[in-house]
């Protein structure tokens, strides 16, 4: 079996990982697992524009861990290339693709008459990928080929999230995708490794421990409370995919018990009120801590002080709003969307507050803010950064060091004895190797951009 890494190989996006493995007859067969964009940069001038490291018409069929953008943007690329196979994912995760992928597509347009390039693929490309889309269940066997099999299970990360294994060659390979947090309250926890000859394994954050699920609601009542009494705006940058739906929810739960308040809360994002929507059409995937959908007409998002703004005049509309109030928006690292257009109103004001409740990949402006940059540059204005800024890491939809060690050890006893560390930041992967050689005792490689090794 021969893996090569063409995304998210020291770096935090574009993941894209190439197989080829032999059936029973010996014939070499290749897939891929996840064909995702590189992210915090322009898709015209990165490595989003460059030609795959793999000829996509030999591809035989790509299986996709989760909707996120860095595991499926480059799909429509990929068909644009010839890809002519069939792409597996489970069934939630369909509809959740086809809003990132829309909305990734009109990003690209924009980017393009930025930097006055061509676009990477076409609308036709866009709708080729959902033809091509086979649903699965989770626990499902796909025969790829004659002694080749693929299962999907439950990673815990977002709304239809897998893990990924494969039987060839006599050995079982398991691909992270990415592994969730710890105790979400909105998804079932992540399913154990049965056994795993070699594992591929997200790094987000394998160098450090979040906070817990305790900490999370108080650190998120103390924001709230702050800018109350400081009579500013809260802003929120979130993923349009989980992230917010985690949020929305822990903030009903908070408004329910401890916070009594009307103060506004704007969730200000097409993608997310629409993904929203999603998750309350597939909440049999779902689960909650309290039984908020004991009643057809209550849920997580339809609390009172709770506005969505689906339009641009509406979203407009909230720059009228007397603080103090909070914003909802994305995108999640600061690196394009409505959060922008707060941003720039509202860093400058030393009364309003910046909530970090997920990963800023390097380069982005999210980073910059997170690490305490006195001014940014917004749609070509300098911006002065006066508000405060915080973060809560139990938000996070990622594992910690903690969760991915001991996802990392299967419920057979038998330690993998290959580990490849990938989407995760170059010293985050120095450390985690660290951990992991010294208590698993594997063998743990970091591999290169488009780098081939045996596994």
């Amino acid at each position: 079996m021969r893996i090569s890494f063409h995304g998210a190989a020291r770096e935090v996006t574009g993941s894209c990982h190439h197989f080829e493995v032999k059936d029973t007859s010996g014939k070499v067969r290749q897939i891929l697992f996840d064909c995702g964009m590189f992210q915090g940069e322009q898709m015209c001038g990165s490595k989003n524009a460059d030609v795959f490291g793999f000829d996509p018409k030999l591809i035989e069929a790509v299986f996709i861990s989760h909707a996120h953008a860095d595991h499926t943007g480059r799909l429509p690329k990929l068909i644009a290339g010839g890809f002519t196979g069939s792409i597996y994912m489970v069934e939630p995760c369909i509809g959740l693709s086809k809003l990132v992928l829309e909305d990734a597509y009109h990003i690209m347009k924009e980017d393009a008459k930025r930097c006055g390039s061509s676009i990477l693929y076409e609308l036709d490309d866009l709708k080729g990928v959902f033809d091509r889309i086979q649903p699965v269940s989770y626990h499902q066997e796909i025969d790829v080929a004659p002694g080749v099999s693929v299962m999907f299970h439950e990673a815990g990360h977002v709304l239809g999230s897998a893990y990924i294994s494969i039987d060839a060659e006599g050995k079982r390979l398991v691909y992270s995708g990415d592994i969730g947090n710890d105790r979400v309250p909105i998804l079932p926890e992540t399913e154990p490794i049965s056994r795993a000859d070699v594992v591929i394994c997200e790094s987000t954050y394998g160098d450090r421990t979040h906070e817990g699920t305790e900490q999370r609601s108080s650190l998120l009542k103390e924001a709230i409370d702050l800018v109350i009494r400081d009579r500013g705006v809260l802003m929120i940058p979130a993923f349009s995919i989980e992230r917010t739906q985690e949020l929305l929810y822990a903030i009903d739960q908070l408004l329910q018990t401890e916070l009594k308040t009307h103060i506004p809360i704007f969730l200000d994002s097409p993608m997310a009120i629409r993904a929203t929507e999603l998750y309350r059409h597939f909440k049999s995937y779902l689960k909650f801590d309290a039984p908020i959908l004991a009643q057809p007409d209550l849920d997580f998002f339809s609390f009172p002080n709770l506005r969505e703004t689906l339009t641009t005049d509406e979203s407009k509309a909230i720059n009228d709003t007397q603080a103090p109030f909070i914003v909802i928006a994305g995108s999640g690292m600061m690196s394009g969307g409505r959060i922008m257009h707060h941003l720039r109103h509202h860093l400058p004001d030393a009364k309003s507050r910046v909530l970090v409740i997920g990963y800023q990949a390097a380069g982005t402006l999210g980073r910059r803010i997170y690490e305490g940059a006195k001014s940014v540059r917004i749609y070509g204005k300098e911006v002065e950064v006066r508000a405060k800024v915080s973060a809560i890491g139990a938000f996070s939809a990622h594992g910690d060091q903690d969760k991915l060690t001991r996802w990392l050890a299967p419920e057979d006893g038998q330690t993998p004895k290959k580990i490849f560390l990938v989407h995760g930041d170059r010293e985050v992967e120095e450390v985690f190797a660290t951990h992991l050689r010294h208590h698993l005792g594997a063998e743990v490689i970091i591999p290169e951009y488009q780098g081939t090794y045996e596994g």
